[in-house]
């Protein structure tokens, strides 16, 4: 009588760990996540104001430990942090009263692994103070200490920019500031300083500054070199010119070699120019009597065919001069046959390139540096941001869209932007763990938040 009753509480208890363990694994997979955006900012606190911890992109799942109004504190990539509730998508119903035992666990098991620490203070202290490797990582500390120093303090501005009300590309800006306009750098936050000019303060990306001294000296060293190298530097210009034509729709001819320059004539489709040299990039030229520059990019060797259907209307390929060519730009029509082409064949060279928040070169782009890139090669200038793109050329619709024309994407507002390919595809520089790459925009995220597109060439 007594083994039966210890098989039937030996059933019991088993029955009860299986309805347990079944119970935990469902806890389990209610608590977690799935980013639900491109990028979204895991924060220190559950404020929109509060440190940027880590940046987390599309489709990576996070662990969540409980909800506090309408942010929910995670764990992501080994660190914990809050991410306002529309960007992740719950799988399954996560409550606060299912995740207080957990979080209360995982408390209890930090105080596990502390309390040994606690009780073994003195004899650490002591192996500390006697331990050469913790003087390394001290001496490395101090080194770092010092680097950080160094990109504080008074800088100098390497190019003109926006100051941003917060450390993120989309913030919005506050003032523009020169390039050379000397600024004070108060803090470091993820490759964003916080700098204050005479009249406002607001961020900047770090790469966007250098140390006052540190210009000043470069200057010194660089005067007695450049001095030797101007016999070298005109010698390209003594070379033979060689007689190349316009490949694209207009193609403005520049005072100097960037786009920002003024414009000193605009060239129609195969017109015929000279060219004497080439620098970086650019053609220094010389037609109807009129000397210039031209984006290579712009030039072919041979004429482009042509046909009356597609023979192109004129249209405006720079917006620094809005006031003068607003009404230009809106008579924009169907690019010529092979002009978006060209321009997703120069797309297509930078495929693979790393992504970097407010890049604009190769060594790293976000999404509206990279398309902004791409048609300066083409001797086309775009505004800085996604949304500021959206102004650019003309708006054309979704089912009249031709390779080469930008496509704009956001849940509320633009804050993605790519460059059409044909066949419902985009290039774009997607995100840190993508980079430039290709895809479909005829399902999943970029179908369903499709806000608009442009065509500027």
């Amino acid at each position: 009588m007594k083994s039966k009753m210890n098989l039937k509480s030996i059933l019991i208890m088993a029955i009860l760990g299986i309805v347990s363990l079944f119970f935990i694994n469902m806890s389990l997979a209610a608590n977690t996540a799935k980013i639900n955006v491109e990028t979204a900012n895991l924060r220190e606190t559950p404020n929109g104001d509060s440190k940027i911890l880590e940046l987390l992109s599309l489709d990576e799942e996070v662990e969540i430990i409980e909800k506090e109004g309408e942010w929910y504190k995670v764990k992501a990539r080994g660190m914990v942090g809050y991410l306002r509730e529309d960007l992740i998508a719950v799988n399954g119903e996560a409550t606060q009263n299912s995740e207080e035992q957990p979080e209360a666990s995982a408390e209890q098991k930090q105080e596990n692994e502390t309390n040994p620490e606690e009780q073994n203070g003195e004899s650490q202290q002591e192996s500390k103070e006697e331990n050469p490797e913790e003087k390394v990582e001290e001496q490395q500390e101090n080194q770092e200490q010092v680097v950080e120093e160094n990109k504080l303090g008074k800088q100098q501005i390497k190019e003109d920019t926006n100051l941003k009300i917060l450390p993120v590309i989309n913030a919005t800006n506050t003032i523009q500031v020169k390039k050379d306009e000397e600024v004070n750098a108060i803090e470091l936050v993820n490759g964003w300083a916080c700098v204050e000019t005479s009249t406002t303060k607001g961020w900047i990306r770090e790469e966007k500054l250098q140390k006052l001294e540190q210009t000043e000296q470069e200057e010194q060293n660089q005067e007695q070199p450049e001095e030797q190298n101007t016999e070298e530097q005109e010698q390209p210009e003594q070379e033979v010119a060689k007689t190349l034509y316009v490949n694209t729709t207009t193609a403005n001819v520049r005072k100097e070699a960037n786009t920002s320059s003024e414009i000193v004539t605009s060239l129609p489709l195969n017109t015929a120019v000279e060219v004497f040299s080439e620098v970086d990039g650019w053609s220094k030229v010389t037609v109807n009597g009129k000397e210039g520059y031209i984006s290579s990019a712009l030039l072919s060797e041979n004429k482009q065919e042509t046909s009356r259907s597609s023979a192109p209307r004129q249209v405006t390929t720079d917006t620094q001069n809005q006031g003068a060519n607003n009404q230009e730009a809106q008579t924009a029509s169907v690019p010529a046959s092979g002009v978006g082409s060209n321009v997703i064949e120069t797309a297509k060279q930078y495929l693979g390139c790393k992504y970097v928040y407010g890049g604009t070169t190769p060594s790293g782009f976000d999404c509206s540096g990279f398309t902004s890139y791409i048609y300066r090669l083409h001797g086309v200038s775009l505004n800085r941001t996604a949304a500021a793109q959206y102004s650019n050329g003309v708006a054309v619709s979704r089912g009249d869209l031709q390779p080469g024309d930008l496509v704009m994407f956001g849940k509320s507002g633009i804050n993605h932007v790519g460059i059409y390919m044909g066949g419902g595809q985009i290039i774009h520089a997607a995100n840190p763990s993508r980079g430039v790459t290709t895809d479909t925009i005829n399902s999943g995220y970029y179908n369903n938040n499709y806000v608009g597109a442009r065509r500027i060439m």
